[in-house]
């Protein structure tokens, strides 16, 4: 009998995985969320898992995909544990006999470019996060080739709510404001895009395709932020951006299009998906 890809999400508490249990819900997926802890209530969907990843897979518990989430962000530990994190996501995937694993990467592996940077040019991260990120690719897709497994790095843009612009309380933002008289663009997906995205690129590999081993994540083109907070309502205050600073970080998400339906960048779209997630929540 034909059953519906069963995926282990790795990292279910974290603001991504949070996400995708508010909307993978009613899918052609069969969702089995991981936790460190008992949730206080069950996920929406499909089931869940009581296990830290660092300590080794639970027994018996067959699964096609394995989508890592889990990871470290700047200032909230050391940055080497994503490395960890993503080799013990293998290591995951190699127990329980999964066919694919997805790691979840950043566009901060990125460094300064005019045009959208593409998944082919060499990264050159320019902070400690882009630069742990990049080393987590390399040592996780290394050992998941060793094992024979398919896997792929998603470099995921601005995730909207699980941003430092749109996920923080308050009515007002500071943004930095260019040689150019422009504030910052970047690359953007909103919550219910980005759920759709991964879904459907979880049904490729499901399917027998073979993805990217690197894969941006993102709508088409850049969104401005101070186009963010005006279409959110929020006030702006501008501050002279200081020369660490980069104007542009905009992901070609060809590749992507090639895959699954990608839609262009929109501020107002953005933010609409933003606000229908904080209404599930």
């Amino acid at each position: 009998m034909i059953h519906n890809p069963r995926i282990l999400v790795l990292g279910a508490s974290g603001r991504l995985g949070a996400i995708l249990q508010r909307h993978w819900c009613d899918t052609e997926i069969h969702p089995i969320w991981q936790f460190r802890a008992a949730p206080v209530a069950p996920p929406p969907s499909g089931e869940y898992l009581v296990f830290d990843p660092l300590e080794g897979p639970p027994a018996q518990t067959p699964v096609d995909i394995v989508l890592g989430l889990a990871g470290i962000v700047q200032g909230k530990g050391a940055l080497s544990r994503n490395t960890d994190l993503a080799l013990a996501t293998v290591r995951c995937a190699h127990a329980l006999g999964a066919r694919n694993v997805m790691l979840s990467s950043s566009a901060a592996v990125y460094g300064v470019s005019e045009h959208p940077h593409c998944e082919d040019v060499p990264a050159s991260p320019l902070s400690a996060y882009g630069r742990a990120k990049i080393e987590m690719e390399i040592q996780a897709l290394a050992l998941a080739q060793r094992y024979g497994i398919e896997a792929t790095a998603l470099r995921i843009g601005n995730v909207a709510g699980a941003d430092a612009l749109l996920g923080q309380s308050g009515s007002s933002r500071i943004l930095d404001r260019f040689d150019s008289g422009q504030g910052p663009v970047r690359s953007y997906i909103g919550p219910n895009g980005l759920s759709t995205v991964l879904q459907a690129l979880t049904r490729e590999a499901w399917s027998g395709a073979t993805l990217p081993r690197h894969l941006n994540i993102a709508l088409k083109g850049g969104v401005g932020m101070e186009d963010l907070c005006q279409a959110a309502g929020l006030d702006v205050t501008w501050q002279r951006a200081p020369e660490t600073a980069v104007e542009k970080v905009v992901l070609d998400v060809t590749r992507l299009a090639g895959l699954v339906p990608v839609p262009e960048a929109c501020a107002t779209a953005v933010v609409a998906d933003w606000r229908a997630d904080r209404d599930k929540q």
